[in-house]
């Protein structure tokens, strides 16, 4: 391996952390055909950012991203950051030809999205949005299971994802919780996760049903220096008006004809980071949980009736998706090797100048769904796709 690619990371809190971990770790544990290096990290705040550069191992700092897209010495920008900022950096990006690595949701809106992609595609650069849990070997278990017929034909899709960290009314009006800063609510952060999901394995939605909720409208104000990823304080006793849903559900058809239903909440008390699916088919059944990312559940309807039920798969043989690469069967992998997968990939779609899934187009995709379902909810009927 003698080919290099320049990376530069536009981004060093939480994401910033687990991509840089994904970089370094791909070619330690894949034989990726290039080394991905760690050249510049890029973030507003000096003293946090050389921090985080000196912590994990990049080469250089900047804290002007257009500086960074402009160097003739970067392959690849990773667009680690909140999704208002993601528009304008992969545009610039994709304009200086490097190849580029973004996280999810795409953007603020399918306008958005839309000229992304187009860009992305003039230049001729390999784009890639980060819907890591298509990565999860269980997941990517599950899609060749369908692939090979195991289910049979898809009747149901349910899917939740669902989270706790708002249910306190105390807790302060971060930039998730505004919608000049976050589009939407769970509809825009979780559900673009489940509908990846849903596209992956079912197919693509043609109607969508939605209802959204309002339970908390008022929150004190955050004290944006000691904002983290779902951890906040409150600058006083001034309150913001919460301008996002707290709570969505989609209810949608696919194209082939199943059915489906999605809930995205950060209401749903005791749940941290809490991604269920569940598929139904004429063959047999998968289900699957996050918390539990190393097992797929499989009802095999073909099985004699004394011998019916659903088992558990443990998706760590060697025979699993990416699981070759890691530990022998029976020692589980966590979230973060999902990233690390993603890395491997995306390196090798480069270096073979192929494209990777999923991309700017799946991206707007998803978008225009997520789309549909708010203005279902705001029109209180039915939108096709």
């Amino acid at each position: 391996m003698t080919k290099e690619l320049n990376v530069g990371i536009v981004g060093t809190k939480f994401m910033g952390k687990a991509h840089s971990n994904a970089w370094k770790k791909a070619p330690l544990f894949f034989d990726t055909p290039a080394k991905p290096v760690l050249k510049v990290a890029c973030g507003r705040h000096e003293a946090s950012l050389k921090s985080f550069a000196e912590q994990w191992g990049w080469q250089e700092t900047e804290t002007d991203w257009k500086k960074l897209v402009s160097r003739p010495d970067i392959d690849i920008i990773d667009i680690a950051l909140p999704q208002q900022l993601h528009y304008e950096v992969a545009l610039a990006a994709a304009r200086e030809g490097k190849h580029i690595f973004c996280e999810k949701p795409l953007a603020m809106n399918s306008r958005q999205a839309e000229e992304m992609l187009k860009v992305c595609e003039e230049n001729k650069v390999v784009h890639y949005l980060n819907h890591n849990y298509r990565r999860t070997p269980a997941v990517a278990l599950a899609k060749r299971m369908i692939e090979d017929g195991k289910i049979g034909r898809i009747f149901h899709w349910r899917c939740a994802y669902q989270q706790d960290w708002i249910v306190d009314p105390a807790f302060p009006l971060t930039w998730q919780l505004r919608q000049e800063t976050a589009q939407a609510g769970p509809q825009w952060d979780l559900n673009s996760h489940a509908v990846d999901l849903a596209h992956f394995l079912i197919g693509e939605v043609a109607t969508v049903s939605a209802l959204t909720s309002h339970f908390i409208t008022e929150r004190p104000l955050a004290d944006e220096t000691t904002s983290g990823n779902l951890k906040a304080e409150s600058s006083g006793t001034e309150k913001g008006k919460v301008t996002v849903e707290d709570a969505a559900l989609m209810m949608v058809q696919f194209e082939n004809g199943a059915i489906g239903s999605f809930e995205a909440t950060r209401f749903a008390t005791g749940k941290k980071n809490g991604l269920t699916f569940e598929i139904y088919g004429s063959k047999g059944s998968l289900l699957f949980d996050l918390e539990r990312m190393n097992e797929l559940k499989f009802y095999d309807n073909q099985e004699a009736d004394d011998l019916k039920g659903f088992r558990t798969i443990l998706a760590t043989e060697s025979s699993h998706p990416y699981m070759e690469h890691w530990w022998p069967a029976g020692h589980i992998i966590g979230y973060e090797h999902s990233f690390v997968h993603a890395v491997a990939d995306f390196i090798t779609a480069i270096t073979e100048q192929k494209s990777i899934e999923p991309n700017f187009a799946d991206g707007l995709k998803i978008i225009k769904v997520l789309e549909a379902g708010l203005q279902s909810a705001n029109q209180k009927q039915q939108v096709s796709l």
